[in-house]
């Protein structure tokens, strides 16, 4: 008998033993192949770049500016009587404009406006692209239109089709005034001004309707 029970308790302490060596419960590797251990990985977020919005100076309708050249003060209006859904690179573009100055000092002396010239410029986040041809409006009156307030200049010049890949074009104008040096001389003083005003081009599918 006593043989016996000192056999039986070597067995259990042998068994105790092995059990011991095995891995620890937070060494055994998960259920998917990876270490228990290990903590889980984040989940990855994905980040979509949103693009900038597009300027345009006539979303409202119109835009009203003011330049300065010299003694000369520029009072400008612009708006487009094409609505600004239908500004697609196709399209001819309208953009109106009106033009009143004032001179100081005022010792009477009249303003002329003697050309009027406006070039586009189309654009898109990546930068300008190659400007459109320049469209003049040379006055056939010398010394040019009579602009100083109350007499105003109205005109209106057109961009013409623009790449597709163009989402704005801004519009550059420049203003060459003579401006009398006495109210009664007939020499006259050379005076330029310039000013530009940004438009959206509408996508292909909003100009269409769709």
């Amino acid at each position: 008998m006593k043989r016996r029970w000192g056999t039986a308790a070597a067995t259990a302490v042998m068994a105790v033993a092995l059990v011991g060596c095995g891995p620890a419960p937070w060494n055994l590797p998960s259920a998917d192949g990876g270490d228990a251990s290990s903590p889980a990985p984040s989940p990855s977020v994905s980040r979509t770049a949103v693009p900038p919005p597009v300027p345009n100076d006539l979303s409202s309708g119109s835009t009203e500016r003011q330049v300065t050249a010299g003694a000369v003060t520029g009072s400008l209006n612009y708006w487009s009587d094409l609505s600004m859904d239908r500004w697609s690179a196709t399209a001819l573009k309208p953009v109106s404009l009106s033009l009143v100055t004032t001179v100081s000092p005022d010792d009477g002396q009249k303003v002329y406006l003697q050309k009027a010239t406006m070039i586009a410029v189309p654009g898109n986040a990546q930068g300008d692209m190659s400007p459109l041809a320049p469209t003049s409006d040379q006055s056939a009156t010398n010394p040019g239109y009579l602009v100083l307030s109350p007499y105003s200049y109205s005109q209106t010049f057109y961009v013409g089709e623009v790449p597709p890949e163009a989402t704005f074009v801004t519009i550059r104008f420049t203003y060459d005034f003579l401006v009398q040096t006495t109210p009664t001389s007939d020499e006259f003083a050379k005076q330029t001004a310039t000013d530009s005003i940004t438009v959206a081009i509408a996508a292909a599918s909003e100009a269409d309707g769709g």
